[in-house]
């Protein structure tokens, strides 16, 4: 069982059919993305999607964006997603140690993360990579 990790580079058919199944099992109300609008998202400046082969087989994504502001550059981790298939077999563990990598080589001060308390498995894998719980209030403004 090998966990091989990529950061995307080219908009493939294999792709866009991976993340039409993963992106369902994070979140119910996001629309699937086509070809075009992922071509989009890679070519974001300071956006990197990472994806998760196990044995072959795409079974998990992250999304890490890289970012200046004033107090200096941050990095952000979003849509982690494994494959309910593959849970347990540290895919998620993977894809957040290379996102942590990437992002210190590029120089960033931080790196934040949110998640849901009802995904306790997440939560803890977070912890167990070093990630602290933070003091803060967590806003959205959705129209």
């Amino acid at each position: 069982m090998s966990i091989e990790i990529n950061v995307v580079t080219d908009v493939t058919e294999e792709l866009v059919e991976g993340l039409q199944g993963l992106i369902p099992q994070l979140s119910r109300s996001a629309k699937p993305l086509d070809a075009e609008a992922l071509h989009a998202l890679v070519a974001w400046q300071g956006v990197r999607v990472l994806v998760a082969h196990l044995d072959g087989r795409m079974v998990g994504t992250l999304t890490l964006v890289v970012f200046p502001i004033p107090t200096g550059l941050r990095a952000w981790i979003e849509d982690v997603v494994v494959d309910e298939a593959a849970r347990g077999k540290n895919v998620g563990a993977a894809l957040t140690r290379e996102a942590i990598k990437i992002a210190q080589a590029e120089g960033a001060r931080t790196v934040d993360l949110t998640s849901r308390p009802s995904r306790e498995a997440a939560n803890r894998l977070y912890q167990r990579l070093g990630f602290g719980l933070r003091d803060s209030n967590v806003y959205r403004f959705a129209e």
